[in-house]
């Protein structure tokens, strides 16, 4: 049995990145942790806990993760301005890469873990603090020694070709969608292709599990009020897959691997 970590940037990130997988990994028998860098929120806590910390309890339950940690940061917030750091914390964008990789490199040691899951350079979408989890995700597992990094990514193309649909239908979009041809990653970058379909029931009681985020009027809580009332059959379809692209590795074959334990060509 070997130790999986997940590191996010953000409450609710892992229901629809790794969710599937992790679920699947806990039921196998693996231990499942899930790191994030920041509690999700961008104001000051005022000594409170973070709200959005206990949903991610309650979506992990779900998933059947075994532990939660969060190093401490606060949101940085999407677009053209970073706010200055709440009084109680700073904001992932500001922290020094290196300390924050050293934080998730203790997680990691101490967990002994095989495999930290991260994500692709782009940060997916380009989300600052998604991509500064890539750079500090990659540094831990060097400071750590752990020798498997898999980004948790999409096809550039089914993405790019999701999100213009979803526009001609009405659903809002807030960026220019010529920037989707350098979101998530190309096809050929991706390693491995994890079937989740049998994870479906447990991910949406992930996915609700966050509900002060579906209850707001985000583009996300849009896409999460759609899947979560998708009958569990129909959300297995729409939701099979999960995306991984190998640090270091290649695809060779043009057939990503099923199974995250199985390495790619280097």
């Amino acid at each position: 049995m070997a130790t999986v970590v997940a590191f996010h940037a953000h409450p609710d990130d892992e229901t629809l990145l790794t969710g599937g997988t992790l679920a699947g990994l806990s039921a196998a028998g693996h231990r499942t942790v899930i790191v994030v860098a920041t509690d999700g929120h961008m104001a000051d806590l005022d000594g409170r806990k973070a709200l959005r910390l206990g949903e991610l309890e309650a979506s992990a339950a779900a998933l059947g993760v075994h532990r939660v940690a969060h190093l401490g940061y606060a949101d940085s917030g999407h677009g053209p301005v970073l706010y200055a750091d709440p009084p109680d914390r700073m904001r992932f964008a500001r922290a020094d890469p290196g300390d924050a990789a050293r934080r998730l490199a203790a997680i990691l040691r101490e967990e002994n873990a095989e495999i930290l899951l991260s994500y692709d350079r782009n940060g997916g979408y380009g989300h600052r603090d998604h991509i500064r989890v890539h750079e500090v995700g990659k540094r831990a597992a060097e400071f750590a020694g752990v020798a498997r990094v898999l980004d948790a990514t999409l096809p550039r193309d089914g993405y790019a070709r999701l999100v213009r649909a979803l526009t001609r239908l009405g659903l809002p979009f807030h960026y220019d969608l010529s920037v989707l041809d350098s979101f998530y990653s190309p096809r050929s970058a991706i390693t491995h292709r994890i079937d989740v379909s049998a994870q479906a029931a447990r991910r949406k009681r992930a996915l609700a599990a966050h509900r002060s985020i579906i209850e707001g009027s985000s583009r996300f809580a849009a896409i999460a009020k759609v899947l979560l009332r998708m009958p569990t059959p129909v959300f297995a379809r729409v939701m099979r897959w999960e995306w991984f692209a190998e640090e270091g590795a290649t695809s060779t074959s043009g057939t990503p691997l099923d199974d995250i334990f199985r390495p790619a060509s280097r």
